[in-house]
């Protein structure tokens, strides 16, 4: 996947058959980057996103969202990954179409300390990282935004602007 050929649904990034993988340390994606084209994704496959990078992608999405997007939990992501990305966090974007690539980044992406790893679908996107206290999502909706399963219950700094 190129950066230009950003997929979406609704006016919002949504890659498909992709995991989107948060690190908090430029480090570890770099590291996660290496292990996957050891373990065989071709470099095509694998897209790197700055936390700035994704910042802009996440503005441009929330500005020309459809209406659409606020129905699912898409938006919600865009303004999650844009609070991580605000924090520093950069980005991975793997294309895992099958079960068992989607579960080997999940698995490389726990080793290199991933904060997120979520594995988009056409109907559902699947968290591949257990976040929090494992208790079920419930607070979840377009107004209150995902259940971020933190201890603060918020994905973002309380610094940064809420979008």
């Amino acid at each position: 996947m190129r950066k230009t050929d950003s997929p979406e649904a609704y006016g919002v990034f949504k890659p498909v058959g992709h995991v989107v993988v948060a690190f908090p340390a430029e480090s570890d994606l770099r590291g996660a980057r290496d292990e996957l084209l050891r373990a065989g994704f071709p470099a095509a496959d694998i897209t790197s996103y700055a936390p700035e990078q994704m910042v802009r992608q996440a503005d441009d999405d929330l500005k020309h969202a459809g209406v659409l997007a606020s129905i699912g939990q898409e938006l919600n992501l865009v303004k999650a990954q844009r609070a991580l990305a605000l924090q520093g966090h950069g980005f991975l974007i793997v294309n895992a179409p099958r079960d068992e690539d989607t579960q080997r980044v999940a698995e490389i992406a726990r080793r290199f300390n991933a904060t997120r790893a979520q594995k988009y679908g056409r109907m559902m996107i699947e968290e591949l990282i257990e976040v929090g206290s494992g208790e079920k999502q419930v607070a979840e909706s377009p107004d209150r935004g995902l259940d971020a399963q933190t201890r603060s219950g918020r994905e973002a700094d309380p610094r940064a602007p809420d979008r």
